[in-house]
């Protein structure tokens, strides 16, 4: 499901406007966080996949093969596709689907042109069976990548990847007609088709999509609920969690953020800059506090602490409203924490002293100043996504040489060796050689 995914912030409007909810286009690139799940226990997940209809046809289909000739593309010969598809009552499309599962897990082997049943039976530990789950599934998304396709709409298996992680976002279900109306403005943006393309669109997707959804219902993916959205099967959370991980993106389990919910502000902090915790403990944190309390308990961690620690208190404050104001009214006052309150206030529309150009650099160079900190940081903090990019970023590493931060010079030290664009590090490394200069001039 790489570069395939939908914005989280998105996601959410699509639980609060289930109909008119817009999907966003595809993301490149870019590791998103999802939303933790609850999983089903691992014996009673195995259980279940002999009887995903997917996999017991293609389980028949084996028996029903025995041994015999294939084709040179190592399918069943269309005498033997017609008696098959016939006697095991599967539509075509459905038939060669089960073929590949059976043939891509070893269900079935093919060895000189002759199919024969393979070494793998479905009488296998716990782990064992899941894994080959996981192998069917992505036979399932490697067909909609082909060009035969899976689901016979070039639109829907376009975007099936990012269509799955929506409705993994939102696990009460997604209603058909959100995933229709967000299917298609993901190819508007995508494909810019004409006008006549996207009213020709417009009229049959609807269609499409509930073959679609029929089919990834046969793959064991997806289910109605009784209001009649989509949500994933207790096998398909698992399954899509599974790719998402294996694509970079960041989606926990309840059990796994649950651990840091009863921590304090600064142990969560510290479980952040350490590595042990990531993101997705923030939002289990935040629900079982008071936001006034917790901003508090957060400025004065940040307060206290490290670069590092300001950098995961910011994120963390940016989860949270107005109601969180008093607190960072206060942090007003403070020397290391005044001017992220500011900022705090000012993206949400309230008072707030005005911050100058050097104060927007002493933000910088405390964004990447935490990198110093935070376990886990970027091999090349050219990927650190507070920087900016190209001539600004130059500029702004020029204009770090006068900072007051006291880690200004470890930070330009950090972009001289580190930062990927040549521009960049040689900017740093001029305006370290001055830093160290000014500081000299004022100890003198």
């Amino acid at each position: 499901m790489a570069n395939n995914v939908f914005d989280l912030a998105e996601l959410r409007k699509l639980i609060e406007e289930p109909v008119h909810a817009e999907i966003p286009p595809r993301q490149a690139r870019e590791a998103l966080t999802f939303p933790p799940v609850a999983l089903a226990p691992d014996a009673e997940l195995a259980a279940a996949v002999p009887r995903v209809p997917l996999v017991a046809d293609a389980i028949r289909l084996t028996t029903w093969t025995g041994t015999r000739e294939v084709g040179p593309e190592g399918f069943l010969r269309a005498p033997d596709a017609l008696a098959a598809a016939a006697e095991l009552d599967l539509a075509p499309e459905r038939l060669r689907l089960a073929w590949i599962v059976a043939v891509n897990t070893r269900l079935v082997q093919i060895t000189r042109g002759t199919a024969a049943r393979g070494p793998l039976a479905l009488n296998l530990p716990v782990a064992a069976t899941l894994d080959f789950w996981d192998g069917v599934v992505m036979d399932v998304l490697d067909r909609a990548d082909q060009d035969s396709g899976l689901t016979g709409s070039r639109v829907i298996d376009g975007h099936l990847a990012e269509t799955l992680a929506t409705v993994y976002s939102v696990r009460s279900g997604v209603a058909i007609a959100s995933l229709a109306k967000g299917l298609l403005q993901s190819h508007e943006v995508a494909c810019e088709p004409g006008a006549a393309e996207l009213r020709a669109l417009s009229g049959r997707l609807p269609a499409e999509l509930l073959e679609s959804l029929s089919l990834l219902t046969y793959c064991g993916l997806v289910e109605q609920t009784g209001t009649g959205r989509i949500a994933l099967t207790p096998l398909g959370v698992w399954a899509v969690r599974r790719d998402l991980l294996r694509e970079g993106h960041e989606a926990p389990t309840a059990a796994e953020v649950e651990v840091f919910a009863g921590l304090d502000a600064a142990g969560l902090v510290g479980a952040l800059v350490d590595g042990g915790a990531t993101q997705s403990a923030v939002a289990t944190w935040l629900e079982r506090r008071p936001p006034e309390q917790a901003a508090r308990d957060l400025l004065a961690v940040a307060s206290a602490g490290t670069a590092g620690h300001r950098g995961a208190v910011g994120a963390i404050l940016e989860e949270l409203g107005p109601e969180a104001q008093a607190p960072v009214l206060d942090a007003l006052a403070d020397p290391l924490m005044w001017r992220y309150a500011a900022s705090w206030l000012h993206i949400r529309d309230l008072d707030a002293p005005p911050l100058s150009p050097a104060d927007h650099t002493w933000i910088a160079v405390d964004s990447v100043a935490a990198l110093l900190h935070i376990s886990g940081s970027p091999d090349s903090v050219g990927e650190f996504g507070a920087l900016e990019t190209g001539e600004d970023l130059v500029r702004s590493v020029t204009e770090m040489a006068g900072s007051a931060h006291p880690d200004t010079v470890a930070v330009l030290e950090l972009l001289a060796s580190s930062h990927g664009d040549r521009a960049v590090a040689k900017a740093a490394r001029k305006a370290a050689m001055k830093a160290r200069s000014l500081r000299a001039t004022k100890l003198g």
